[in-house]
């Protein structure tokens, strides 16, 4: 029976009836174990809490020990071009050959009575058949894995050049740091034979049944509201590029629509093309707004959108005589007479490190998943560096003008169409990312474990997929329409967990049996002591950086209802109407 005091420690000592536990689980899905033998993975239920944290481990081992056997296999997708002009999949990594009688893409392995039927081989090459990204193809999602550039310059207005560099330099180095936390949990924790699949996953075997439910929660509602942001925005955008001649209503559901059809695609390693072009288009558009910004004024007819409109009490952006006030920049933080506004500028800030939440999605898509650190820390340098320079280009031409986007802040409308066009084009690719990953970790938790519905790389899943794209893109219009502090804590479980493994302690693949010389409290506690110098600092860091990041998110939280009450106290606007909000 599970002690509370052990939670972290997968509820108790594993050899408590541990064979009884085996017995129940495996007649409840089917199966006697033979006695004094193991129950295979695949015999399994899906998440099955009665798996240790040291039986994952066992097995991780063993297919990362597989994935540098064949790591020649992949020398053309190694190197910086390697990263920048994507290779092309070919169909995931090598199979397993003996003791094989199907093909591993029409096998059925949520079917409970279908696993008792293959072979231990068919099993993982089931999960190697859907891994098939390449570290560039992680690369490119990284960086489409934000809603861009164009926020960045209205952050910097908000904060200054000072505060602002400082905080998005901060920002840069924890994205890059938690997605580290989450690849080096991931290694260690993902296998053939119990392949990890989201980050709710991650949450279960570190911790439990209930942090699954909450992660999965929380990141599917997540990349639903993104998904009816992108339309709502595009349609928005497209409102503005037709002059309003459009009903608005109208330009939103297009994007819906075109959401239908960019959905379809499944893997992300032919999602990576799709990046791809995103990314350089996301380019183009700054080079536009940037040309357009060094040569024509600011859009004053915007200047109640503007940062400005926060600062000094607006007097910044407000006509003396029909003149408005001249472009100015400030070097610490400008007088925004409290904090909200500074806030409401930083979380702009934090839309461009936002990729965490789906890192585990893309590893366990990658056929050598240790290439995903290379990938991770090249898209951090990336974005931090052009989407810096940015910023700070058009905050330095405009000032207290910018607004978000930061294109419609352009005085002329060839340059707000261009803008507006090119993202566009870029944001319903980052919406198809989106609704990929969201609908994956939806079909994955409740389709497959509750349904038994097949995996999405066999002919019936493609069907399914094909079904749930237009029910989830239609509930992001109806959205749209109406309207990451996990890492270190993951991290920090992994390696107490890790360093808890005593000699003579371990999974015997042969019995089954995890060997635990005590738990609880004790065990948690001489895990957190057994660590390595580097290991501890990083863990004390991380308890910081955890309770650092629930501060973030309250004031966060506090500035947006802040800015939603001023909004619609301000506006009259409705859902599902034909006038543009932004016409008049």
């Amino acid at each position: 029976m599970a002690q509370p005091a052990s939670l972290v420690l997968d509820r108790g000592d594993p050899r408590l009836h541990e064979k009884e536990r085996d017995v129940l689980d495996a007649v409840d899905y089917g199966v006697t174990p033979t006695d004094g033998q193991a129950i295979k993975p695949h015999h399994r239920k899906p998440h099955d809490s009665t798996v240790t944290f040291e039986e994952y481990y066992y097995y991780a081992q063993l297919t990362r020990a597989e994935e540098d056997q064949h790591a020649d296999e992949h020398e053309g997708e190694k190197g910086i071009l390697s990263i920048i002009f994507p290779s092309k999949g070919d169909g995931g990594v090598k199979q397993v050959s003996n003791n094989v009688t199907r093909d591993a893409t029409t096998i059925n392995t949520s079917d409970p009575a279908t696993r008792f039927t293959i072979t231990d081989e068919e099993w993982t090459n089931a999960s190697r058949a859907f891994r098939t990204a390449t570290r560039s193809a992680a690369f490119y999602l990284i960086t489409t894995d934000i809603l861009g550039p164009f926020g960045l310059p209205y952050a910097f207005a908000s904060m200054g050049w000072g505060p602002g560099v400082a905080l998005f330099t901060v920002f840069a180095g924890l994205a890059g740091y938690s997605g580290y936390l989450l690849w080096d949990s991931f290694l260690g924790l993902d296998s053939y034979q119990f392949p990890l699949r989201s980050f709710g996953d991650m949450g279960f075997r570190l911790y439990g049944r209930w942090v699954r439910y909450m992660f999965n929660i929380l990141q599917s509602l997540q990349l639903l509201l993104n998904v009816g942001l992108i339309v709502i925005s595009n349609g928005e955008a497209l409102s503005q590029a037709a002059q309003f001649k459009l009903c608005f209503i109208i330009c939103c559901l297009i994007w819906a629509l075109v959401g239908f059809v960019t959905g379809q695609i499944r893997s992300l390693q032919k999602f990576g093309w799709l990046a791809n072009a995103a990314v350089w288009l996301n380019l183009i558009c700054m080079f536009i707004s940037m040309g357009g910004a060094a040569h024509s004024p600011p859009n004053y007819a915007a200047a109640s959108q503007s940062a400005g409109a926060s600062l000094d009490g607006g007097l910044l952006v407000t006509p003396v005589n029909g003149v408005y006030p001249a472009v100015t920049t400030s070097g610490g933080l400008p007088n925004s007479g409290g904090f909200t506004g500074s806030v409401s500028g930083a979380m702009q800030a934090v839309f461009s490190y936002g990729g965490a939440m789906v890192f585990p999605e893309f590893m366990a898509e990658m056929k050598r998943p240790k290439d995903f650190l290379s990938a991770m820390w090249g898209a951090q340098f990336f974005i931090y560096i052009c989407y810096m320079f940015y910023g700070l280009f058009m905050y330095g031409y405009q000032g207290q003008y910018v607004v978000n986007p930061s294109y419609l802040g352009i005085s002329k409308y060839s340059i707000q169409t261009a803008g507006n066009v090119f993202a566009m084009i870029s944001a319903v690719i980052a919406a198809a990312l989106y609704g990929n990953i969201g609908i994956k970790v939806i079909y994955n938790n409740i389709f497959v474990e509750m349904l038994h519905a097949p995996p999405l790389n066999t002919r019936a899943g493609k069907v399914v997929w094909a079904g749930m794209i237009p029910v989830y893109w239609g509930i992001a219009f109806v959205i749209a329409a109406v309207y990451l502090h996990f890492p270190p804590m993951l991290a920090t479980a992994y390696w107490i967990k890790r360093a808890a493994l005593q000699t003579g302690e371990g999974f015997d693949p042969n019995t089954g049996e995890t060997v635990r010389h005590d738990s609880g409290i004790k065990r948690l506690f001489r895990g957190f002591a057994a660590m390595d110098r580097k290991r501890l600092t990083m863990s004390m860091f991380n308890i910081l950086y955890f309770f650092g990041a629930l501060v973030l998110a309250a004031l966060g939280a506090y500035s947006a209802i802040e800015v939603l009450i001023s909004a619609f106290q301000s506006s009259t606007a409705t859902s599902f109407v034909c006038q543009s909000p932004l016409d008049g």
